[in-house]
Order: structure tokens, then sequence, then C-alpha cells
């Protein structure tokens, strides 16, 4: 999923259609789920916006594990839906000790 939301890219981000903006590996909305100063957002994940921009992937993993269990599960990114949802995913584990 993060690959198909921002190719690994740490430091991505998108501004979306209505004023909001996509942060990080995960692509984690700025309206809902972190806070940036220009918007009037909710912070659910109780993160400045900038911290799902860092290497270290902590707040980013926290918040998306948070979404995840919070909302429609992996169902909320369209990278999964689209790429991932009921595929075989084999290739992408290889070599990373996961069932």
């Amino acid at each position: 999923m993060a690959y198909y939301e921002s190719h690994y890219n740490t430091t991505a981000r998108k501004v979306l259609e209505d004023g909001s903006i996509d942060y990080g590996i995960f692509q984690i909305n700025s309206f809902t789920w972190c806070r940036d100063k220009r918007l009037s957002e909710k912070n659910y994940c109780h993160v400045a916006c900038s911290a799902l921009l860092m290497d270290d992937l902590t707040d980013a993993i926290i918040c998306a594990k948070k979404i995840a269990k919070e909302t429609q599960g992996m169902n909320y990114w369209q990278g999964w839906k689209k790429h991932c949802d009921g595929k075989d995913l084999s290739d992408w584990k290889r070599g990373c000790d996961v069932s």
C-alpha cells in the first residue's frame, strides 16, 4: 500500500482539491488525522502533520494503525483498494518473514 500511495517516499505531500494535504509514506490526510496549522483539523492521531514526513516512521505507523482500526481497515487507502485488496501479495512479502 505504501508503494502505491507514495512510492515509499516519507516526504511525499499531495494537496487535494478540498485544500487538505496527504502526508508521508502512507499519505495521511491533514483534515482528519494530523495537525496542519492552515486548516481546522480534527487531529485524531494527535500528531503534527510534519511528524509524518520523517524517516523515523513511528508516528506514521501509529497513525496508520489507528486509521485502519477506526475506519474501514486498509480500504481507507485508495492504493490498497485498487492494487492490493484481494490480490496475491506474496511477491511483496518475500524475504520479510511474515505470513
